[in-house]
């Protein structure tokens, strides 16, 4: 009898930590955007991979990798060269976001790694569920001080990028 009351709380014990592995859609979209002394500017990350696991309770982890040269400008290779360099492309390829919790509709314990540093941030999110995936959707405003990144410039720094700028996602899941 001890046995089957053994088998038992074990077979139950692994139902309740079981895992579902779900991996980012390449209809996945992020954009980054902010303003210069002449105009506001856009670009696209071409490139997202992740991956999100979830509980049958909740979700456990989100990790996001963009390559950062997959990230382009529709003003063409000096602009993207310019982020490049201010990125520290070389030295630092990707920009990384890990969260290991979601709770209600913000991303908490999360980690954002851009240019060599990590910061601590929670971001606000809209989640919709159905069809066999999990959309996650939302924008987080950083300031590229925080970074260590020094606003790039061009025209002989007449034309300025601004301090603030936004990341904007819609991250499309479907399970494994």
């Amino acid at each position: 009898m001890s046995r089957l009351l053994i088998s038992f709380f074990v077979c139950f014990s692994y139902l309740g930590i079981a895992q579902d592995t779900y991996r980012l859609s390449s209809e996945s979209v992020m954009t980054i955007s902010g303003t210069s002394t002449v105009s506001d500017w856009t670009v696209v990350a071409n490139t997202i991979k992740g991956s999100m696991s979830k509980t049958t309770e909740a979700f456990t982890e989100i990790s996001i990798a963009v390559p950062i040269t997959d990230i382009k400008s529709e003003r063409g290779a000096s602009m993207d060269n310019k982020m490049y360099a201010a990125l520290n492309a070389q030295e630092y390829p990707t920009v990384y976001f890990m969260a290991r919790r979601l709770k209600e509709d913000i991303l908490k314990n999360g980690t954002l790694s851009i240019a060599g540093v990590e910061k601590p941030i929670q971001i606000l999110v809209k989640i919709e569920r159905g069809d066999g995936r999990i959309a996650i959707s939302g924008t987080h405003y950083i300031l590229l001080q925080d970074f260590g990144i020094e606003p790039p410039t061009a025209m002989f720094g007449q034309i300025v990028v601004g301090e603030k700028v936004a990341i904007a996602f819609d991250l499309v899941f479907y399970s494994e």
